[in-house]
């Protein structure tokens, strides 16, 4: 039977789905990285026994609480049938597997509540920095700080406003996937600072304020743009497609799963005046 969630019942799921995101976490830095196995996927990405691990606990977790609730998983993408017309939780185990194969700590577990196309709840969880970033569209954002399984008080974020005239614009980069596009955009705003930042951690700077935009135009996958879209909206800002129109997410027919090019916007109103 399918089943649409709305944002009341989105935010009653919020603890449950911020303990398995959190667990986890802990199976990705249970893996000792010098010593695991790494395999190519068929695009040229790596995958490791961590993304996998991390992958187990979300699918049994979900399982156990919401189990008439589809799933999109980057580890088991062939097994979906979209397009998704209700709602579906969208999932990337483990986002930024070149920083965690590399030793860094910018790597996070993506999980997105998505109802008719749009992200509606978002979790991106950082293991290594101890935090998470979390929201509901309508009822707000949070930052959390964790220690293994033990989870801190959230704290209410919101993303900044647009910078006064002379004032710098911050952007946040990725340390793995530049193009000329995307810094041509950042070129065009005002005093540009780059802050480099991995994985979907970008888009947890955006929510809390501490960076303005974070572009990609080159191609990436839903996975890795639903949760941190939701985040990001839910904090008060917008996640658009290259043009500043709207993104939708498990519409496709295709197994391709691609968004061509995104920018997360810390205020809205920077859209359509840049």
């Amino acid at each position: 039977m399918k089943r649409i969630i709305d944002a009341a019942v989105a935010t009653g799921l919020m603890e449950p789905l911020t303990a398995l995101v959190v667990k986890a976490g802990e199976a990705i830095l249970a893996v000792n990285r010098t010593a695991m196995r790494v395999d190519g996927k068929q695009d040229g990405s790596p995958v490791t026994e961590a993304d996998l691990a991390a992958d187990r606990i979300i699918a049994e977790g979900l399982a156990q609480l919401a189990a008439d609730v589809p799933t999109l998983s980057e580890e088991r993408s062939q097994l979906a049938s979209p397009p998704f017309r209700e709602s579906f939780f969208l999932i990337d185990p483990l986002d930024g597997t070149k920083e965690f194969v590399a030793g860094r700590d910018e790597f996070t577990v993506n999980l997105a509540l998505v109802t008719e196309g749009v992200p509606l709840l978002g979790i991106v969880s950082a293991p290594a920095l101890g935090l998470l970033w979390r929201g509901v569209v309508g009822r707000g954002a949070e930052r959390v700080s964790f220690d293994g399984a033990t989870i801190g008080a959230a704290e209410p974020i919101h993303t900044r406003k647009l910078p006064a005239p002379g004032e710098p614009w911050i952007a946040a980069v990725s340390r793995s996937h530049g193009d000329p596009k995307s810094e041509a955009f950042i070129d065009g705003r005002p005093n540009a600072v780059r802050r480099t930042v991995g994985s979907a951690v970008k888009f947890g700077r955006i929510a809390e304020g501490s960076a303005d935009i974070y572009p990609r135009f080159g191609p990436t996958s839903e996975w890795d743009v639903g949760a941190g879209s939701a985040v990001v909206t839910a904090a008060g800002g917008r996640v658009t497609d290259g043009q500043g129109g709207e993104l939708r997410f498990g519409q496709r027919s295709d197994s391709g799963f691609i968004i061509p090019e995104f920018v997360a916007w810390g205020d809205p109103q920077a859209v359509d005046r840049y």
